[in-house]
């Protein structure tokens, strides 16, 4: 993360007035167009040509939703983009999700199951459920998700549940949908005493879906089990009221704030259901299949919702040990949630959490491969422990990560990955929350406003040993996952920018190795000897220079031939076209004679920590490199600098 400075006053004009221009464009967007009329008007001015739209179910409405905010791609795969910009990694839950609401929307029995989203702590469950229940509310402003309700009613049910049962057949003939739903018990009484039954005169409005507003999206949280009361659920009597009305069976004397009421229409979240009572568990089950609450003194209520649960697995674990729950569970779509195990995706998590912190932790400078190694750290955690060596380790996260391996094929790479996929992965090891805490204790301890790769894995290295939580056995094992992070992947990584950016110093250096290759590769080929630039003495092609060049690419001795007649052939092609063979022609060349360079100039980086003080030239290109990093790889001047001492110090092992 960069420091931004402060922008001139006339940006900030800039972005100010983008900012009320943005507001007035989302107040437009969302200005609610009331519509009120009776129900004889919303037959004769709403229902034509949308008659299709508003008998849609629960299911089919959030299906709509997904639908209209995602696109399917070349190979068939649909994607939703609500969720493209907040969650990382966990693209196969999303897809199984996406998966149950088209089944469920088509009319299967999937629709009679309840969704229970089941993964570890901080893993996206809450997130996902949210970003639907966002999406809900943002489609139901929209033309197509336009939604009408009768006016008054405590679960906002469809004004077509007025259609008496005899003339469905007729609304079908005519509408050509189906209907289905009957009138909640405070409507029915309504349509008695304030209408005479005349139900065309009953009112009718459009709605939108709310959380704050608790229309359509409704959520229970669990209590205490003791102290849990069913009527959180369902409502209660309102003795309030029943003084007015004289009667605890008539409608008006409910009190409708049950949160299954409150969701009719739309989408209920359960959190942590299984840590509720079994009764709330049959009701709520119940309600899924046959879409009916029963409460004392009134007639089944019919609620149309999709309710949407989520839990951990320690919960769940439990849950399994107990017989009687198999037939809950008979009855349920369970979707795992697991951690993502694509380091990438999992340091995009980190970069998300991190922006949406205070200024003081979002301006502070990360060196380009902090996140990275954090998430490779984390990653590791969440495999299984088992035989694998650190090797296999090591090339189970590239392979994860959709990096090139061993030369592996796209292909190969998929096969590896469903082959070598444990069922366990992901579903325990290091959250994000975990790592977020560790950057946040390294930001809070830092002397400067800059945190190298270094010190956010000595804080990781700190929070385990010092987290009380953790055993013993697990925290040795987490400590060496640190020392793989380092050894196997940032130290590969900041090797690779320290060589890149050295590299553009000896640019000339690298032009006249290419050079010298393609002479002696030429006379190899021609099989003719080559004058020695010094000493003008006829020489035989320097073998050891071509394989050593060849070498750092890992070209075989048997394939030696077939790769320098390849590059002869480019060079020669280049020629024709009169266009120059330089370091970009040929990228395989290119990454060999980087390579080699590299190597031959490590003295110029050994200089960097030595106590020797380096000539005005030398001095000159590490000041070049150091600068380099900064313009081109991410780096500030303090973690350059820090890149390039430890660079240095790993040359000196070697």
């Amino acid at each position: 993360m960069t420091r931004h400075d402060d922008a001139p006053a006339g940006e900030q004009a800039g972005q100010h007035a983008g900012f009320l221009h943005g507001m007035a464009a989302w107040a437009e967007k969302h200005r609610i167009s009331p519509w009120r009329g009776s129900f004889a008007d919303f037959i004769e001015q709403i229902l034509p040509g949308r008659a299709a739209l508003l008998t849609r179910s629960a299911h089919q409405y959030l299906w709509d939703m997904m639908r209209g905010n995602g696109q399917t791609d070349d190979s068939g795969r649909f994607r939703c983009r609500l969720f493209d910009d907040e969650l990382f990694g966990i693209d196969e839950a999303i897809d199984r999700v996406a998966a149950y609401f088209k089944a469920a929307a088509a009319g299967s029995e999937v629709g009679r199951r309840m969704l229970l989203l089941l993964g570890p702590p901080s893993g996206g469950k809450s997130s996902l459920v949210i970003l639907l229940k966002r999406g809900l509310e943002e489609y139901s402003h929209s033309s197509e998700g336009a939604l009408y309700g009768i006016a008054g009613c405590p679960v906002h049910e469809s004004p077509l549940h007025l259609v008496p049962h005899s003339m469905r057949a007729d609304f079908r003939a005519s509408y050509d949908a189906e209907l289905h739903g009957e009138l909640c018990p405070h409507c029915r009484a309504r349509l008695e005493e304030q209408y005479a039954g005349d139900f065309l005169r009953m009112p009718v409005e459009r709605i939108h879906l709310s959380e704050a507003g608790r229309c359509g999206i409704g959520t229970y949280a669990p209590h205490d089990p003791t102290t849990a009361d069913l009527a959180d659920l369902v409502g209660s009597v309102d003795l309030s009221k029943v003084a007015q009305y004289g009667d605890e069976g008539d409608p008006r004397a409910w009190s409708w704030s049950g949160a299954v009421y409150a969701a009719s229409r739309g989408m209920l979240e359960m959190i942590e259901i299984l840590k509720v009572k079994r009764e709330f568990l049959y009701l709520l089950l119940t309600l899924t299949q046959e879409k009916n609450v029963k409460v004392s003194r009134f007639p089944l209520i019919y609620l149309d919702e999709t309710i949407l649960a989520h839990t951990n697995l320690a919960e769940f674990r439990k849950f399994l040990q107990e017989s009687e729950n198999e037939a809950l569970l008979d009855r349920m779509v369970i979707v795992q949630v697991p951690y993502t195990l694509n380091y990438r995706e999992e340091a995009r998590i980190y970069r998300k959490l991190i922006l949406a912190a205070a200024p003081a932790f979002r301006d502070v400078h990360l060196d380009p491969h902090v996140l990275h190694a954090a998430a490779v750290f984390a990653i590791l955690s969440r495999l299984p422990e088992g035989e694998d060596k650190e090797a296999e380790l090591v090339k189970k996260l590239r392979v994860y990560a959709d990096e090139d391996v061993d030369d592996l094929q796209h292909a190969d790479i998929r096969r590896l990955r469903a082959r070598d996929k444990s069922p366990d992965e992901g579903l325990s090891g290091v959250s994000p929350r975990f790592v977020i805490n560790a950057l946040s204790h390294a930001i809070i301890s830092a002397q400067r406003n800059s945190l190298s790769t270094m010190d956010v894995l000595l804080a990781l290295k700190d929070g385990i040993e010092s987290d009380a939580r953790i055993e013993p056995r697990r925290k040795r094992q987490w400590v060496d996952y640190l020392v793989l992070t380092r050894k196997d992947f940032y130290n590969r990584w900041v090797k690779a920018d320290v060589h890149k950016a050295l590299f553009v110093s000896f640019e000339q250096e690298a032009q006249d190795l290419l050079s010298k290759y393609l002479d002696e590769v030429e006379a190899m080929l021609d099989n003719r000897q080559i004058r020695d630039p010094m000493t003008s003495e006829e020489r035989r092609p320097d073998e050891r220079f071509l394989r050593a060049v060849e070498e750092k690419i890992h070209i075989s001795d048997a394939g030696k031939q077939s790769f320098r007649q390849e590059v002869v052939r480019k060079a020669m092609g280049a020629f024709k076209r009169g266009e120059p063979f330089g370091l970009g022609s040929h990228a395989q060349l290119h990454d060999a004679i980087q390579q080699y360079l590299f190597e031959q100039r490590r003295d110029v980086l050994r200089l960097v920590g030595s106590a020797k003080r380096p000539d005005d030239d030398v001095r000159a290109r590490i000041s070049a490199v150091e600068q380099r990093l900064v313009d081109e790889y991410g780096y500030d001047a303090h973690s350059a600098r820090e890149a390039l001492n430890y660079v240095t110090t790993l040359l000196g092992q070697e």
